[in-house]
């Protein structure tokens, strides 16, 4: 995949394309610069093993932090894709308990099916309510969690002998050589790649995200866009519920709690601009890895939990802060040209 970015303002075009560019290049040379510093102090962490853990890890990161991006282009956040991998986790793992028989590849589209509904929901909310993003998602993020306890009932937990051998191996079998996991990560990275960058409707996202007014006068159906970008974050959020149940060969009403919070690093550390409009998947699969690299840097050096959250947040105010430079310095320099 070619670190490209599309962004739809024609005097910053060039400018914009730079700052991803080297955005990317940065996030690469943070990553060599950490990964030498740890290995001194734990060379089991430069080994193959753990670099395939450090993958198997954020391979469900990767495609709800996806999701996220095109979220966030369209200047809009999902706060409520941690509940929605909880309850298609809950949902399908009660399935599959209840029904052993069921073809453990038909759970796949069966989650997918379950996480669109509730994005649609959060579409509707929005694109149809004019609700705000934040408002809107916080507070089906509190509904969709609430649903897990509805639907549990006294059961609040599905453990691993109750599910079916097959379905576990969703998640866990490697029968090409690389885990299930992994290749699902890759497969849907791949197809975010291609839509954003070849279609109509990829563009038009990007389009709606760096410039609602020419989008209107375009013709686009913005409206439209907005819906489809939280039916799509709900779709793989639903693939996802799927995999984190059969790799965690579990299903609990805290299953994805706070997991929001990563899904939204991210994309912001990999250089979507939290103003919409800029990304690319080369970027967000990179920032993914970069938070995985941190959590298991600190796991191996024997640092307190609490600074892996704290890295996330300085992550995420460091990549803000650095949109709202360059946004300055762009909007400065069209300035000077105009005149």
């Amino acid at each position: 995949m070619i670190a490209e970015t599309e962004s739809y303002r024609p005097p910053q075009r060039g400018l914009v394309q730079a700052f991803v560019k080297y955005r990317e290049v940065g996030i690469v040379l943070i990553l060599v610069v950490l990964s030498a510093l740890v290995s001194l102090r734990n060379p089991a962490f430069l080994s193959l093993n753990n670099f395939r853990d450090i993958l198997l890890n954020i391979s469900i990161l990767v495609i709800v932090a996806l999701a996220q991006s095109m979220v966030i282009i369209t200047r809009g956040i999902d706060l409520s894709v941690g509940s929605i991998i909880g309850l298609t986790a809950m949902m399908v793992s009660f399935t599959v308990a209840a029904f052993p028989s069921l073809p453990p590849i038909l759970t796949i589209p069966l989650g997918m099916a379950l996480g669109a509904a509730l994005g649609s929901l959060n579409g509707l909310i929005i694109a149809g309510g004019g609700a705000p993003p934040i408002i809107a998602t916080l507070g089906t993020l509190s509904i969709y969690r609430g649903l897990i306890f509805l639907y549990s009932g006294s059961k609040s937990t599905i453990n691993a002998f109750e599910m079916p051998p097959g379905f576990r191996q969703l998640a866990k079998g490697a029968p090409l050589g690389v885990p299930n996991l992994i290749l699902f990560a890759i497969v849907v990275a791949i197809a975010v790649y291609y839509f954003l960058r070849y279609t109509r409707t990829g563009r038009d996202i990007y389009t709606v995200g760096s410039n609602p007014d020419a989008a209107r006068f375009a013709g686009i159906p913005m409206q439209r866009i907005i819906f489809l970008v939280y039916v799509i974050s709900g779709l793989l959020c639903g693939l996802a519920g799927v995999l984190w149940a059969a790799r965690f060969e579990s299903a609990q009403t805290n299953t994805a709690l706070g997991f929001e919070l990563q899904t939204v690093a991210a994309p912001v550390v990999g250089g979507v601009s939290t103003l919409g409009g800029s990304g690319t998947v080369v970027g967000v699969v990179l920032g993914a890895f970069l938070l995985g690299i941190i959590t298991n840097a600190l796991t191996l050096v024997q640092i307190s939990p609490f600074w892996q959250l704290a890295a996330q947040g300085f992550l995420i105010l460091l990549a803000v802060l650095a949109d709202a430079l360059i946004v300055g310095r762009l909007q400065r320099f069209s300035a000077r040209k105009l005149r």
